[in-house]
């Protein structure tokens, strides 16, 4: 029998609270509940959590900077509560270290899929591998050998690092200055067109319909999320 999760939960709406106690625990999932970021800090560091879920406005500690303060001390998984038209908050929290993010209010079976695909991503089951196979993918590292449904492609030195990039970071949502940061270097972070390009040209040679992307989706107005199976 697979080992008990431990989710964090942070948010200081008694309801919400509740909520997601229920919906977690009917799930078998341990859970402890903080309602701001000082609290939340201490139990991280008592308890050991496999994945935090936090609410972005909150007294005191707010969930940006027990984002921030939590990228400090380690890689678990985050993902953060926010309400809708927050978008720009929502950028800053996934390039402060978030993961995903979960807008209110949300169904039962779209916050038990982000946990699940959080929970898939943890730190502990990442590994560094010379062949990279998730879904319709698979690379060789060494080889610079790509393919895509069985079938190889061949990519630009700079499509092969980005391809790479999203695979190894498959599920996740991916700001713009995320992935030009971490591909094309802190200078290049506002570049969002330059991005834009890079994608369309990847897209034309991974995609069955580049005119409607199953693999590399667009998360409006935040950035990319990379499915690898269509």
């Amino acid at each position: 029998m697979s080992e008990t999760k431990k989710i964090l939960v942070v948010d200081d709406e008694p309801q919400i609270i509740r909520v997601m106690r229920r919906i977690l625990s009917a799930h078998q999932y341990s859970i402890r509940t903080a309602s701001e970021g000082e609290s939340a800090l201490e139990l991280f560091q008592d308890w050991q959590p496999d994945l935090v879920i936090t609410d972005l406005q909150m007294p005191n500690v707010n969930g940006l900077e027990l984002c921030r303060r939590l990228r400090k001390v380690s890689n678990v998984p985050i993902i953060v509560l926010s309400v809708r038209n927050e978008e720009k908050t929502i950028v800053e929290a996934l390039d402060t270290g978030a993961d995903d993010y979960v807008t209110k209010p949300f169904g039962t079976n779209e916050l038990l899929a982000r946990v699940r695909a959080a929970l898939r991503r943890s730190p502990n089951e990442i590994k560094e591998e010379t062949l990279l196979e998730v879904g319709d993918f698979s690379i060789n590292l060494a080889t610079h050998q790509v393919f895509v449904r069985e079938e190889e492609i061949h990519l630009t030195p700079k499509e092969f690092e980005l391809l790479t990039y999203l695979v190894k970071n498959h599920g996740k949502i991916l700001t713009h200055r995320t992935l030009l940061g971490a591909i094309w270097g802190g200078n290049f972070t506002e570049q969002t067109e330059y991005l834009r390009v890079f994608l369309g040209n990847l897209r034309k040679k991974i995609e069955p319909n580049p005119s409607k992307p199953q693999y590399i989706l667009t998360e409006p107005w935040v950035g990319y999320r990379f499915n690898p199976s269509v």
